[in-house]
């Protein structure tokens, strides 16, 4: 009788011992079976994100001509994110106002001036006046190194593009940011040429 008690401990312990090394295995394969946050994302969820993304954190603010709504100004679709518009004449800044050390911006702010000279916001949809001859890792260099065109040998960013705060964004975010530029309605335009401070 003891030895049958002895005998059905030791099965049980086996048969536990069986049971907790599947769980085991099933677990470890479970884990190692999950996608990795580094595999590509299905392109149409990349330009959905960069959609998103685009309209949230303020590209509109500056790279968009607006009109006059009923609520003030609101943006023009049909030139949306073409920055500032070549048929549109250049203001002359007053440099009496610069002296005091404010900054100024255009009424639709596609322009700014400041002690840096003056400054146009780029056309950013997919037409060739814009971005679309660029490769993404143009558009990398030029969010996180903050260089003309995303070429490195190119002059730096003007204010008031923020590419300071944008070179924190994940690779995946900018890469989002990117397809969803590249997927836009081309709008041919040629944005000015900034101006040095001698040139105001």
């Amino acid at each position: 009788m003891r030895l049958s008690v002895l005998l059905i401990a030791a099965l049980a312990a086996g048969a536990a011992g069986i049971v907790s090394c599947n769980d085991a295995k099933t677990t470890t394969e479970t884990a190692t079976s999950q996608p990795e946050a580094s595999q590509p994302i299905p392109h149409d969820s990349l330009v959905k994100r960069g959609g998103y993304l685009v309209a949230t954190i303020g590209c509109d603010d500056c790279h968009s001509p607006k009109t006059m709504g009923p609520q003030g100004p609101q943006l023009d679709m049909e030139r949306r994110l073409s920055g500032y518009p070549s048929d549109r004449p250049v203001a002359k800044a007053d440099r009496g106002v610069l002296q005091t050390g404010y900054i100024l911006m255009g009424g639709d702010l596609t322009s700014s001036v400041g002690p840096w000279g003056m400054s146009f916001a780029a056309n950013l949809t997919s037409d060739s006046t814009g971005i679309g001859s660029w490769t993404e890792d143009q558009f990398l260099t030029a969010m996180r190194k903050g260089k003309f065109k995303g070429l490195e040998t190119n002059r730096d960013l003007l204010p008031p593009m923020p590419w300071q705060n944008f070179k924190n964004l994940t690779d995946d975010d900018l890469k989002a940011i990117f397809a969803y530029l590249k997927s836009t309605k081309p709008v041919h335009n040629v944005v000015p040429e900034p101006k040095a401070p001698n040139q105001l």
